[in-house]
């Protein structure tokens, strides 16, 4: 029987005691039973201490192997690291072309956009005229309109 077993049943053993009258919440418990349980969690404890050893050598086993493998990580990380700053030059490069192209790309859509601003001041210029033109012909009608209307 295990620890978490006897404790259960010493959990029972209270469950299933009389309350004394006028004691509160005091109980009485059977002593033949609860030193049974004792005795039991007494004998089994060294195979309980046993298993807890045994999980505590497998958890210093697990960090071993942990930092063995981390170590290895840190290495290959180490060698990674010496092959990027030997490529740094070319990064330097790529970065620096890179940059040209972006400043170009943002001078050209300054350009694009300045170029499209103009285009579209002409063509709200020429809809406007058009507008007003058209207004100054829808007067022009309906005051003929209304000028042959008062003739008949």
């Amino acid at each position: 029987m295990t620890i978490d077993e006897s404790l259960e049943m010493m959990d029972e053993l209270l469950e299933s005691a009389k309350q004394m009258p006028f004691a509160g919440k005091k109980v009485l418990v059977d002593p033949d039973k609860l030193r049974a349980i004792i005795d039991d969690m007494r004998y089994n404890m060294p195979g309980e201490i046993k298993r807890a050893q045994a999980l505590a050598d497998e958890k210093a086993r697990i960090i071993s192997d942990a930092n063995k493998k981390s170590e290895n990580i840190i290495k290959t990380a180490e060698e990674r690291a010496k092959i990027l700053i030997a490529n740094e030059a070319i990064t330097k490069q790529a970065r620096e072309v890179a940059n040209e192209i972006l400043t170009k790309a943002t001078n050209m859509d300054k350009e694009i956009r300045a170029a499209m601003n103009v285009k579209l001041e002409k063509l709200f210029d020429e809809a406007e005229s058009s507008f007003t033109n058209g207004l100054a012909d829808i007067r022009k009608s309906r005051t003929a309109i209304k000028a042959i209307g008062k003739k008949k």
